[in-house]
């Protein structure tokens, strides 16, 4: 049975939010194997600057996402909420736990609630979106910031005097069995909660199986050889019924640059096994005569800007084909000058006539 490794944070409701999806996981395949990562973040280490003031995104979530990025992890659990609004690239919500009880919860000294505050009370919240709301509710408090997960907060509570209460995600609270210290829930026209909630979110790695083993194939040797099948079909005959329109896209002008921007910048393929895959092979494959790179032998050869950035628009192809899986994807690397059996057939980008 495979095994899965679940990074997480090390707080006491960020494990149990990963022992919660490890329970569900073993449900719903018995005999799954399955551990748990724990990782400090950025925003676990430093408790002294109010949360609007650290520094980057993500600060709950980068350390983690390496795990997913290295392959020491397979998934991650998150609070939706600490996610950033946009993904690293390389990096998707493989799953939605179903939500909980969206709401903030006050937890007040001595029963209190907002409105049995006195005049001036203090309240901890390292939130602007909650100390936003409650000042339009209680305009005379005075919000201050505290950091730390929720067994820290609720322990700086108890230790500060001067402190009245602490608003904290029901969801949260409630994980930890601590509904019993909240002592009013903040209805959402009154304290709007955060996107999100409530709901744990599994983070994965981006991708398919299927494409891993297809680059993992292309790295071992199992590949033999890339090539195009170029259909220049126009648009007509694309735009056709899907049984009558012919297969296939254009490629010819384009993966060249896919293949230098995925598998040979990132070092998971070297330029000689590029060149192998893309021009040796395929000629051996096919039995035509290997290309001889010496003086007096006829120029069949394409010469290459590795570093040329641009982006794919179906304005610039050449081809009378459009249509194109890759539009408005940024690539790197481009042919500059082509030689077919001696005579130039691209120079400087452009088409020789």
């Amino acid at each position: 049975m495979k095994r899965l490794v679940i990074g997480t944070r090390k707080s006491e409701l960020a494990l149990w939010q990963a022992k919660w999806v490890r329970e569900r996981l073993i449900e719903a395949h018995p005999g799954l194997e399955v551990e748990l990562a724990e990782t400090d973040t950025a925003g676990d280490r430093d408790l002294a600057t109010p949360l609007p003031l650290v520094d980057g995104k993500g600060v709950f979530t980068a350390e983690i996402e390496e795990g997913l990025r290295d392959g020491t992890i397979d998934l991650a659990v998150h609070s939706l909420k600490d996610l950033p609004t946009e993904l690293p690239e390389g990096f998707e919500i493989g799953a939605y736990c179903m939500r909980h009880d969206p709401r903030d919860g006050f937890l007040g000294k001595d029963g209190m609630t907002l409105a049995d505050l006195p005049e001036g009370a203090r309240i901890g919240t390292s939130s602007l979106r909650r100390a936003a709301q409650v000042h339009r509710v209680r305009p005379d408090v005075e919000c201050v910031s505290i950091r730390g997960n929720l067994a820290t907060r609720w322990r700086k509570l108890q230790e500060d005097e001067g402190m009245a209460g602490i608003i904290l995600a029901v969801a949260g609270v409630a994980r930890l069995g601590w509904r019993d210290r909240i002592t009013e829930y903040l209805a959402p026209d009154m304290v709007m909660p955060a996107a999100g909630q409530g709901v744990i979110a599994v983070e994965v790695a981006a991708g398919r199986d299927d494409a891993a083993a297809l680059v993992e194939g292309v790295k071992d040797g199992t590949v033999d050889a890339i090539v195009t099948d170029h259909a220049p079909h126009n648009d007509f005959e694309k735009n056709a019924e899907f049984e009558l329109a012919p297969f296939g896209m254009i490629g010819l002008e384009t993966s060249l640059a896919l293949v230098i921007t995925n598998l040979v910048a990132p070092g998971i393929i070297s330029w000689e096994r590029a060149v192998e895959l893309m021009a040796a092979k395929p000629r051996e494959i096919l039995r035509v005569e290997r290309v001889a790179l010496e003086p007096g032998a006829t120029a069949d050869l394409t010469v290459i800007d590795p570093d040329a950035a641009w982006t794919v628009d179906a304005a610039d192809f050449l081809s009378k084909a459009v249509n194109s899986g890759f539009i408005g994807v940024e690539l790197t690397g481009r042919a500059t000058d082509v030689y077919v059996g001696g005579y130039a057939t691209l120079e400087d980008g452009a088409i020789v006539e």
